[in-house]
């Protein structure tokens, strides 16, 4: 197994921050502990972009001291001092250093914004000859013709070549149609498309790089993209004609009639709708003018500088690709996976199958299987902001098809305000399709028992949790994430009365997947089944192995009571006792234990003392709570207690997928309950 590689460019500006990201996100799949490394980085005070990035993203715990060896400045003093050797002998120390402490180390070459650009390419294939890593090679398309990079391309190679470096595959990033035939499979050539997004400036970088202060607007606002800039130096009238989706303003402090018409732009679905507002020569409006600014959401921002300082600042900067740019680093995450074939470069890397997962190990394989098999998945909760821009991320990066219930017209304005793209997103309104007559002919006929008339029905289905469900039931989607803003009863109940349960299956239960520091656990049932009888009991058990085989995780299945083995007798225990009677006479190639306490299952040592020989004792994988009340603390003690993330609930018993969101979820939530939705539906009954 591998456990270094080096990416470098072959010259300034080829977008090699989005395709580190590309490969910290596989090797997060794989590697337990990771360390990102940069040889050389600029001169300057900020933390460097690309390891910010990599520490926040995938919580790595190296520190920035650690992560970067020198600034061009030291670099060179080294260099002046004792030889190119000596920097090299240097960084090759302190990796060796790195590599006793983590699984894996990725280099992330020089910039080439340093005082020798030319010499940068020898010093970095010096660098992974010396350190014995192999290469990926990282050039740009942009503004060349395809015969010009085809010659960068073997010149690249060349250098590497006669510094001994072995080159794994070569990514021609930021590239346009004319660049599709450089593909080529040995040795690998990816071409990734240039995506303008990436070099951006964000409302927050706007910020940051004119040291301005935020007057109002904050959340998603901050990072939509600026796509260009407009001078306020006229009248309102005059103004108004030259907005653009994505323009900011910059005007003088004092022209509060230029920012309240701009924000009212902003809330106006005739009006494109603007990225934000600066106001500029240090003029701060008064409290009252600035109640009229919030309810646009726009951010306001007020700089010192004069108008034409402000703009010619603006004019020479580009965005960076940071972890809390999330259209960017979906947009290039979603990029390199539909570009470049991960499954091969993993296999050049040579990339050992990891003996523990951790959450972002899981978290990436997750997207990866769902990715593979792309389903289509309805959000009834259209109109949520977090939903939109969960939708984005989501279509971004090819983890789904997506559609959206609700007013066309509501959900396009308000993710025109958000800066979101759903262009890609399908929106129904289940008031106005024509889907709505049929769906309350087959509603009224499943639910005629009940009396349901269809005049009834037809009201029942325009409620957008039922019509999400009779698309799921109809096949027109393959499942259903619902919760953001419904309560979880509102999600279950039109599944339970519609899709119903598998068979031999006597009831809907949920399981929640606990992402631990090494290893993921699936505890079930933690939210839906208040006190389940010893057969409802051991549905759920063999539910919940089901679920977690699904999901990679190998079932060995603890029944928890009180009491372990034989050495309790009660209601309760007998219960369990008996429901794991009725798992093993079912299923008798199922690992099993029970009843068993908790510490007896998940302990080793424990479980050998108290339930001596039993395969899941102290090892098991999938824990079966008695009742609610059981499930649902010790879920949220280990959640707490052990730091571990739980995805989840996730529904399990039903014909086709319908999953819960709580109504605190983030868009990171999101984005795996749809990706949890979606590789359930990949084994779906049909």
């Amino acid at each position: 197994m591998s456990d270094i590689l080096y990416l470098t460019s072959m010259e300034p500006r080829s977008g090699k921050s989005a395709v580190a990201l590309g490969l910290l996100d596989l090797l997060a799949a794989d590697v337990r502990r990771l360390a990102v490394f940069r040889p050389v980085v600029p001169d300057h005070s900020r933390p460097d972009p690309i390891v910010e990035l990599a520490r926040q993203r995938y919580d790595l715990e190296i520190a920035e001291d650690d992560a970067v060896a020198f600034t061009y400045s030291t670099a060179a003093e080294l260099i002046e001092a004792g030889g190119p050797q000596k920097l090299i002998e240097a960084i090759v120390d302190h990796v060796a250093r790195l590599r006793e402490r983590y699984d894996f180390v990725l280099c992330v070459g020089t910039d080439f914004t340093g005082p020798s650009p030319a010499v940068e390419l020898d010093l970095n294939a010096d660098l992974a000859a010396n350190l014995g890593a192999p290469v990926i090679q990282v050039l740009s398309g942009h503004s060349r013709t395809a015969d010009a990079v085809s010659t960068a391309l073997r010149e690249g190679a060349a250098v590497l070549k006669t510094h001994g470096c072995e080159v794994l595959a070569t990514i021609v990033n930021r590239a346009g149609p004319e660049h599709g035939n450089l593909a080529c499979a040995t040795p690998p050539v990816y071409v990734v498309p240039d995506l303008p997004v990436l070099a951006a400036l964000t409302v927050a970088e706007v910020v940051a790089a004119l040291d301005g202060t935020l007057l109002s607007g904050d959340g998603p606002a901050l990072q939509r993209e600026v796509d260009s800039y407009l001078a306020g130096s006229a009248y309102l009238q005059t103004v108004l004609p030259l907005l653009k989706d994505g323009t900011l303003l910059v005007s003088s402090g004092d022209r509060i009639d230029l920012a309240v018409g701009v924000a009212a732009a902003a809330v106006s679905p005739d009006l494109p709708t603007p990225a934000g507002i600066v106001l500029t020569v240090g003029h701060v409006p008064d409290e009252r003018s600035l109640k009229l600014l919030e309810p646009s959401g726009l951010p306001v921002i007020a700089v010192k500088a004069d108008t034409y300082t402000t703009l010619h600042r603006l004019e020479g900067l580009t965005g960076q690709l940071r972890a809390d740019s999330a259209r960017k680093v979906a947009a290039a995450l979603g990029a390199f996976a539909d570009h470049v074939d991960t499954e091969v470069l993993r296999t050049r890397i040579q990339l050992a199958k990891p003996d523990v997962v951790t959450p972002h190990m899981f978290s990436a394989q997750l997207i990866a299987r769902a990715r593979a098999d792309k389903r289509t998945i309805v959000l009834p909760e259209g109109d949520d902001d977090r939903i939109l821009l969960a939708a984005e991320e989501l279509t971004q990066r090819g983890v789904a098809d997506l559609v959206l219930l609700g007013n066309v017209e509501q959900i396009t304005a308000k993710a025109t305000q958000l800066g979101t793209d759903v262009t890609n997103v399908r929106i129904i309104d289940p008031l106005t399709s024509p889907l709505r007559d049929a769906f309350a002919t087959t509603y009224a006929e499943l639910r005629a028992h009940k009396g349901v008339t269809p005049a009834m029905a037809y009201d029942v289905v325009g409620d957008v949790s039922y019509f999400g469900t009779m698309l799921v039931h109809a096949g027109e989607v393959d499942g259903m994430v619902s919760g953001a803003a419904h309560t979880t009863a509102h999600t279950i109940r039109p599944a339970l009365e519609v899709i119903r349960t598998l068979p031999d299956v006597s009831l809907v239960s949920s399981a929640f997947l606990m992402c631990l520091p090494t290893k993921v656990l699936v505890f079930a049932d933690c939210a839906v089944v208040p006190d389940p009888d010893a057969a409802q009991l051991a549905d759920i058990a063999v539910c919940a192995a089901e679920t977690a085989v699904k999901f990679g995780v190998e079932p060995k299945v603890a029944m928890v009571s009180y009491s372990t083995g034989q050495s309790g007798t009660g209601v309760d225990v007998d219960k369990v006792r008996a429901a794991t009677e009725l798992v093993g006479a079912k299923h008798p190639d199922l690992p099993l234990a029970g009843p068993i306490q908790y510490d007896a299952a998940v302990d080793p040592a424990v479980g050998a003392a108290k339930l001596p020989g039993n395969p899941v004792a102290g090892h098991a994988t999938v824990l079966i709570f008695p009742d609610l009340n059981t499930g649902n603390t010790t879920y949220k003690a280990v959640q707490r207690a052990a730091s571990a993330i739980a995805v989840g609930p996730v529904l399990q018993g039903l014909r086709r997928p319908v999953n819960d969101l709580s109504r605190g979820c983030t868009v990171a939530d999101i984005v795996n309950t749809v990706a949890i939705t979606a590789v359930q539906a990949q084994g779906a009954m049909r």
